[in-house]
């Protein structure tokens, strides 16, 4: 996800991909310890999309 259309949603918006993206890393790191994943550098995506949301959510709350 890029920056601009994280920070153009809402905040409950954003805490609902927050927790899709921590379901979707931990069902990668399952398919990693079986070797099953066939991208692994998918896993640092979701992780660094995962932040940049908590980043813009901690952001917008330090500014109220």
């Amino acid at each position: 996800m890029k920056l601009e259309e994280i920070k153009s949603l809402k905040n409950e918006e954003l805490k609902v991909k927050v927790e899709e993206l921590k379901q979707e890393l931990f069902a990668m790191r399952f398919k990693q310890a079986s070797g099953q994943l066939e991208n692994p550098g998918e896993m640092r995506t979701v992780r660094k999309n995962i932040a940049r949301i908590l980043t813009v959510i901690r952001e917008r709350e330090m500014v109220k």
